[in-house]
């Protein structure tokens, strides 16, 4: 038998086995769902005072208020522009000067955030926390990033790594003709021998090719990548505390056409 008390926490499962043990078998046996409720359960005061002298404790850690957004953004679907992405990008982006902040898509684990956010928010939405890489690369190999990243692959559904990028990145991708229309940082086209440097969470430099079918060797020929914050969650925590009512919409950072 294979048994499941419902899920959360509203409920036990009681599973009484009868064994045979001449035999060597199972007799019989009897399983049942039981509330937890007063009915079936009266509260233990000593726990429960127990329990609440902890709550108190993590309550005002988890519960203290970081930032107000200007309303609430959303992370509907990782393999595209969101607003909340824009935001959390733009944060990085703006506290370590880089060129470009990449923010893993997949890292990003609420749909919403705000307009209040609270410290539990900010866990639940950024359960990872890395240390944030900066290396340089050339225009050309960042084309071929993104370009691998945007692959047919993953709108037929295999799994992949996908990126939020920062303010002043515009790309347009036609996936019939399989080009670029538009590759543009702060309305330039993309330099392809100019060196561009970029930010990646830890997961993503350590498995960097992989996931860009680039040579991270070649990279680090010419300048070895370095740590520029030994906590991504520092960084997000820091500037939206230090930045109220900040606002994020659709921009086309990102445009994949059909």
């Amino acid at each position: 038998m294979i048994v499941q008390a419902g899920t959360g926490t509203n409920q036990i499962g009681r599973f009484d086995i009868v064994v045979d043990t001449d035999n060597n078998c199972i007799d019989s046996y009897e399983w049942q769902i039981v509330p937890i409720d007063n009915d079936h359960c009266s509260v233990d005061r000593r726990i429960m005072k127990l329990i609440y002298s902890y709550k108190n404790e993590t309550d005002q850690k988890y519960q203290r208020v970081i930032t107000r957004l200007a309303r609430e953004l959303t992370h509907p679907n990782r393999n595209q522009e969101t607003e909340l992405g824009n935001l959390l990008a733009d944060a990085v982006y703006r506290s370590l000067n880089v060129n470009i902040a990449m923010f893993g898509s997949g890292a990003i684990r609420s749909e919403q955030l705000g307009p209040i956010v609270m410290y539990q928010d900010l866990k639940e939405c950024l359960p990872y926390d890395d240390p944030i890489y900066m290396l340089e690369v050339t225009g050309d190999e960042f084309m071929r990033m993104v370009k691998y990243m945007v692959r047919d692959e993953v709108w037929q559904g295999e799994h992949c790594e996908f990126y939020q990028f920062s303010k002043g990145v515009e790309i347009v991708y036609n996936r019939t003709t399989k080009e670029f229309e538009k590759f543009e940082y702060q309305k330039e086209p993309i330099n392809k021998e100019k060196l561009y440097s970029i930010s990646l969470a830890k997961f993503h430099y350590t498995n960097f090719d992989e996931f860009f079918h680039v040579s991270l060797e070649t990279i680090e020929a010419r300048k070895k990548a370095r740590i520029v914050s030994t906590s991504t969650n520092d960084i997000i925590e820091e500037y939206l505390s230090e930045n109220q009512h900040l606002n994020a919409h659709i921009e086309g950072r990102l445009i994949v056409k059909d």
